[in-house]
């Protein structure tokens, strides 16, 4: 098991836009095999620096990095570029693979 995360910090002017683009587009990672289940985890504690902004985390479990690595090399780019085409630079995202070593 992986977790796919994905971070997002996205314009307040567009979080509401962006929440109803985003449902659907969590719904559509499921339909990937191996992606079993995913959470979506909004930040209570945003940095006060930034501008007016909403941080949202979502995370996906994958059952193997086969699995993972089979949605890069087909349709990341896509469903990447999905969210590149409709809000420009009003969001940003960072990724990171995380790996269960031990526990429940």
């Amino acid at each position: 098991m992986v977790l796919y995360e994905v971070n997002l910090r996205v314009d307040a002017g567009i979080a509401e836009e962006f929440d109803a683009w985003l449902t659907p587009h969590v719904a559509e990672m499921l339909t990937f095999p191996g992606f079993e289940k995913a959470r979506r985890w909004v930040r209570l504690d945003p940095p006060e620096a930034e501008a007016p902004s909403v941080w949202w985390t979502v995370h996906y479990e994958v059952d193997s990095m086969a699995s993972l690595q089979a949605y890069f090399d087909g349709p990341a780019a896509r469903m990447r570029g999905d969210g590149l085409t409709r809000f420009g630079g009003r969001f940003d995202a960072t990724r990171r693979i995380l790996e269960c070593t031990g526990g429940d």
